[in-house]
């Protein structure tokens, strides 16, 4: 479908430019009623200010020099000087016939996500992560991006130096533990790290020794991390997740690279030695007591902070993967952090200026109560046990149905179904985990946008044809889906632009409503000749934008629901 906005708003651009002033921006908008035609534009009102003149005499002059004919119907001018736009049903046609495609932009973007923790089960607060993530990559792919997935898992630290005395302490076996039984294992390490401050220090001189390279200390640390990322890799399958164990860029990645990074910055004169500790004190970052705040590179007993780990990060993804733009997907408690980070790497001269590091933060998942979701006894809620729930819901919705394959999809409206409620919503927003309204087949949710394309495809199986050309749109139902279907394109770059995917929800959400007016005041099926081919072309321009729409969010389209 062609991208008629950008084509409209030129030709009005240029009309302005006809009257002294180039280069604005008509900030051509949808029209708020049907009435107003198809788009409208307040450019005479803002020009008549800068003019001087009556915004209605500056609106006049504007339509005379507008050449649009060719695509639209005479302009109308409207209260104070609203010009309105209404595009010709040939016009609409064509846009919607007409293929339109993005090429690459020669642009590599680093998108950093998920990051879920070694030796701990993922648990809700690695939904939203994930999900946002794998749908920011698949939008910025779409638009011509070369994308790089970095999964920075949390594999150092230490807590790893707790769990790797805890394990000698009790003379276990490391190749007997599983995922739960390292999760279990850190429970109690953390509890002896807390209660005996000889336990702690031992903990902390295990953490230097996995540092150094002790073989010993690495080899149980090895196996920790294997067990870890097998179980990682089963979520994602169940989730849909694109990530791959070649996406696995873990802290410790960057271990080697940690003293260069102290070097460096103190050769700079950026370091400040504060209770033992090397750090960053930068212009503009103090606390509520008005105390400068602190970037910890180097802790008192030598080792190096999550924050050096960023900063080596970061300069391996510009000289080494080449990135043009990094996005890390991170909840909103780490706004502060990345803040002092990139400011840090700037200073350092590790991130350039003519490259966007971009914190694309979210809210919390909360549960009925409208508190942070956990468990009744108070803890994390497994991922696994989360997703198995939706499709279970999902499976019990599809009871009855014929002709599908049940188990396929109640597992792709289930994990759809969560994966839409948690885009759907400013990401900035926390949100209620509520299944029953998750895996609603009305309203704006993941089963609706489904059913809109299982249903569209189920009639044009009847209508025995598919594809062909829309020739004629009589019907307001009809110019109003084919108008949706045009802006398809201009909303994924959007959603690339913003990195706010429920944008293209509430656009596929638009595009599912006015398809199901359409149905209700235009037949398909039963009308004749040139209205039925047309009306069977418009279904099949719907569907891709659905299911491409879908796609770009990680949602499975199935074919029948």
């Amino acid at each position: 479908m062609s991208a008629l906005l950008p084509v409209l708003a030129t030709r009005l651009s240029t009309a302005a430019k006809a009257l002294g002033y180039a280069d604005l921006d008509p900030e051509l908008r949808s029209a708020t009623k049907p009435e107003f035609g198809h788009y409208q534009t307040n450019l005479a009102l803002r020009l008549a200010n800068l003019l001087h003149q009556s915004p209605r005499d500056v609106a006049a002059r504007l339509v005379e020099a507008l050449e649009i004919d060719d695509l639209c119907e005479v302009p109308s001018i409207a209260g104070p000087g609203f010009i309105n736009l209404t595009l010709r049903p040939a016009t609409l046609a064509a846009a919607v016939n007409q293929s339109e495609s993005f090429t690459s932009n020669g642009q590599r973007v680093v998108i950093d996500y998920s990051q879920p923790n070694v030796a701990k089960q993922m648990h809700v607060g690695h939904l939203r992560s994930t999900v946002i993530g794998d749908a920011l990559c698949n939008v910025l792919r779409y638009v011509g991006y070369d994308v790089v997935r970095q999964n920075h898992v949390g594999d150092w630290g230490t807590q790893y130096g707790m769990m790797i005395e805890q394990l000698l302490v009790e003379e276990l076996d490391a190749q007997s533990l599983d995922l739960q039984g390292l999760q279990l294992l850190y429970e109690r390490s953390r509890k002896h790290f807390d209660a005996d401050g000889t336990f702690a220090d031992l903990s902390r001189r295990r953490v230097v020794l996995l540092q150094s390279g002790d073989p010993g200390t690495r080899a149980i640390w090895r196996r920790m991390v294997d067990v870890s990322l097998d179980d990682f890799e089963q979520v994602y399958a169940l989730l849909g997740s694109n990530l791959e164990r070649t996406d696995v860029v873990g802290e410790s990645a960057y271990n080697d690279d940690l003293p260069t990074i102290v070097d460096e910055l103190q050769a700079q004169g950026l370091l400040t030695v504060s209770d033992g500790a090397l750090c960053a004190f930068l212009p503009g970052f103090t606390g509520r007591d008005n105390q400068p705040l602190p970037v910890i590179v180097r802790k008192s007993d030598g080792g190096f902070g999550y924050s050096a780990t960023d900063l080596a990060a970061i300069r391996h993804r510009v000289n080494t993967l080449h990135a043009n733009r990094i996005v890390y997907v991170v909840d909103h408690r780490q706004a502060l952090h990345f803040d002092q980070i990139f400011t840090l790497a700037r200073t350092a001269g590790w991130l350039p200026a003519a490259i966007p590091a971009e914190h694309v933060s979210f809210g919390t998942v909360l549960g009925p109560n409208g508190k942070p979701f956990k468990t009744r006894a108070g803890g994390t809620i497994k991922l696994t046990a989360l997703l198995n729930d939706a499709v279970e819901r999902a499976d019990v919705l599809l009871e009855g149905r014929e002709g599908i394959d049940r188990q396929a999809t109640a597992r792709a409206v289930g994990i759809g179904a969560v994966k839409y409620a948690d885009l759907s919503s400013d990401r900035g927003n926390d949100y209620v985990f509520d299944l029953d309204r998750m895996v609603a087949m009305t309203g704006n949710t993941g089963p609706y946008l489904q059913y809109a394309h299982a249903r569209l495809t189920r009639l044009l199986a009847k209508a025995g044809s598919q594809g062909g050309e829309v020739i004629e749109l009589k019907d307001p139902a009809e110019e109003r889906l084919a108008l949706l279907l045009t802006g398809f394109a201009a909303t994924v770059a959007q959603v690339a632009e913003t990195l706010q995917p429920h944008r293209l929800c509430t656009y596929l959400y638009e595009v599912a409503a006015a398809l199901s007016t359409f149905y209700e005041q235009c037949p398909v099926l039963t009308s004749e000749g040139e209205t039925r081919a047309s009306r069977i072309a418009l279904c099949t321009a719907t569907r891709k934008v659905l299911q491409d729409g879908l796609g770009l969010l990680g949602i499975e389209a199935p074919d029948a629901m």
